[in-house]
């Protein structure tokens, strides 16, 4: 969490398997392993980072999840941009899928808004 909210791209491909996924349901973007992830994720946190970003812990099929909020410009406020659901091999991320649909977070104990 700390590594992805200060848009840290080493410390997250560490975690990762060498054969790790990253998947997107339902858009067709799909990357595996270190190098297509980290260049994945270091081009999203360049591009796309101008506030900051706060990860709220969940669970998602008994495995780490995250619901993925960004800081309004305007207020205090965090509003949610997404689920980033992990699957565990060992002490090891070998999955993580991207849900940019925040409808459903309330199944998963999570607020639409939290306060920054």
């Amino acid at each position: 969490m700390d590594a992805f909210e200060r848009s840290d791209v080493e410390p997250i491909v560490a975690l990762l398997t060498q054969d790790a996924w990253l998947t997107m349901p339902p858009e067709p973007f799909e990357y595996q392993g270190h190098d297509a992830i980290g260049r994945f994720i270091g081009h999203a946190f360049r591009q796309r980072w101008d506030r900051p970003h706060r990860l709220v812990a969940t669970r998602a099929n008994t495995q780490p999840a995250f619901g993925h909020y960004v800081k309004d410009t305007h207020s205090e406020i965090g509003s949610a941009v997404g689920l980033l659901a992990l699957t565990l091999e060992g002490e090891h991320i070998s999955d993580i899928a991207r849900f940019a649909v925040t409808g459903a977070l309330p199944h998963f104990g999570l607020p639409r808004t939290i306060p920054w």
